[in-house]
C-alpha cells in the first residue's frame, strides 16, 4: 500500500524540478509527470471522471492521462499495478500497422500491392477476380471484400483458409471489421522481413518507446497474431499514442514516417453514418475515428489508446468491460470539459481529494456487463 500511494503522490503532485530532470534524463523513456493544473487541466474534473468510471463501467484496470506530453493523472484499480503487462485485444491492431508503415518505408512493400503476391503457394487453384484485385490497402481499411471475417480451425493453415473464404464483393467497396485480415498483414511482414512482427519491431519501436518485455501470440504457423493477443503496460500504451500524437517523433528521432502516421489515422474508408457512435465515424488503416476530433487504437473489453491532438492530448485505458461506448461516452462527457488552453492555478484541496480517490480504487469482481 506504501508504494502504490507513493507512485500516486509522484504522479499527481510531482515537483516542478523533479518533473524537469525526468523530462531531460528519462533513462527508460518514462513520461515526465506533472500536476494536472500545471498543464491546464482540472483535478476535480478528473477526480469526477474516474469517480463516474468507477460507478458506471464493470471493469476499469487502469487509467492514464497525459497533456502536453506529461502524465497528468494515472491510476490503477487493485490488484492492477504500474507494473501489469495487460492484454490488449484487438488494440494490437495499431502495432501491426506500424510495423506495416514501418515496411513501407523501407520500400519492401508498397499498400497497392496485391495480397496474392505475397502468397502463391497458398491461394485458391481458381482464384476469384476480386481476390486477385484485394491490396494491402484493402486489408488494412477492412474492406476485404468478406461478408463476414473467416475463422481458421485449430489445425488450419490460417493465410490459405483467408484467401479461400469468398470475397464477395469488390476489395476496397464494404467495411467489416476482420481480425484474420489483420494477420495476414503480420503474414505479410514476416514473409519480407523474415522476423515476426514482435521481432520487427522490437528495435524500431518497442525499444526507443522504452517498452520493455512486450508479449505477442503467434498462430499454429509461428506469425505474429498481430490482430490480437498483445500485452504491454498502460504506460506503454500511452508512449504509443505519444508516439502517434507527435507525428511519428520520439526525442528527436523520427521513428515512423509522418506521412504513415497522417494516412493511418486519417479517415481511408467510410464505416457509418452513426453519429452518435464512435464506430461510425470512419477508419484508417488499423486506427478508429472518433468523435470530437479524435482518433483511437482499441481492444475488446475496453482497452483504449485515445489521441485528441486538437488537446494536444493522450488517454490510456485497460478494462474488462462489456460496455465500451459507455466508457467513451464518459470520456468526452466527463473528461473533456477538464481541459483549458492555458495553465490553472494550482488547487492543492482539489489535487488531495484527487490522490485519495485514485488510493481507493479497487476493481469490481464479476465478469463484464454486456
Amino acid at each position: 500500500m506504501k508504494t502504490f500511494s507513493m507512485h500516486c503522490l509522484a504522479a499527481i503532485l510531482a515537483l516542478g524540478i523533479n518533473t524537469s530532470l525526468r523530462a531531460q534524463s528519462k533513462p527508460d523513456n518514462t513520461l515526465p509527470r506533472s500536476s494536472p493544473e500545471s498543464q491546464g487541466v482540472s483535478s476535480a474534473i478528473i477526480q469526477s471522471f474516474i469517480e463516474a468510471a468507477d460507478k458506471e463501467i464493470n471493469t476499469m484496470h487502469s487509467f492514464m492521462l497525459v497533456r502536453h506530453g506529461h502524465v497528468v493523472a494515472e491510476c490503477w484499480w487493485k490488484p492492477q499495478t504500474p507494473e501489469t503487462s495487460h492484454i490488449l485485444n484487438s488494440l494490437s491492431k495499431s502495432f501491426t500497422s506500424t510495423a506495416v508503415g514501418l515496411v513501407v518505408a523501407e520500400g519492401k512493400l508498397s499498400v497497392e500491392d496485391p495480397v496474392l503476391k505475397f502468397f502463391p503457394d497458398l491461394a485458391p487453384a481458381e482464384p476469384s477476380e476480386n481476390l486477385k484485385a484485394m491490396k494491402v490497402k484493402d486489408l488494412l481499411t477492412m474492406c476485404t471484400g468478406h461478408d463476414k471475417e473467416p475463422k481458421p480451425g485449430p489445425q488450419d493453415n490460417w493465410v490459405k483458409t483467408f484467401l479461400a473464404h469468398p470475397v464477395l464483393h469488390k476489395p476496397g467497396t464494404k467495411f467489416v471489421y476482420n481480425s484474420q485480415a489483420t494477420y495476414t498483414l503480420s503474414a505479410i511482414v514476416q514473409k519480407i522481413t523474415g522476423k515476426t512482427v514482435l521481432e520487427y519491431l522490437q528495435p524500431r519501436l518497442f525499444e526507443p518507446l522504452g517498452i520493455k518485455n512486450p508479449t505477442w501470440g503467434t498462430s499454429p504457423q509461428g506469425i505474429t497474431l498481430g490482430g490480437w493477443g498483445l500485452f504491454i503496460t498502460t504506460e506503454d500504451i500511452a508512449r504509443f499514442g505519444q508516439l502517434y500524437l507527435q507525428k511519428g517523433k520520439w526525442n528527436g528521432k523520427q521513428l515512423v514516417p509522418q506521412a504513415w502516421v497522417e494516412a493511418a489515422t486519417g479517415k481511408q474508408v467510410e464505416n457509418g453514418p452513426k453519429p452518435n457512435s464512435d464506430w461510425g465515424q470512419g477508419y484508417g488503416y488499423q486506427f478508429w475515428q472518433c468523435r470530437h476530433g479524435a482518433y483511437r487504437g482499441d481492444g475488446a473489453n475496453g482497452q483504449f489508446c485515445i489521441v485528441l491532438p486538437e488537446l494536444d492530448a493522450v488517454i490510456a485505458i485497460t478494462a474488462h468491460t462489456g460496455n465500451m461506448q459507455a466508457q467513451l461516452n464518459l470520456v468526452w462527457d466527463k473528461l473533456l470539459p477538464a481541459f483549458n488552453t492555458r495553465e490553472l492555478k494550482l488547487n492543492k484541496e482539489s489535487e488531495e481529494k484527487l490522490r485519495n480517490t485514485i488510493a481507493s480504487l479497487k476493481a469490481k469482481e464479476g465478469p463484464p456487463k454486456k
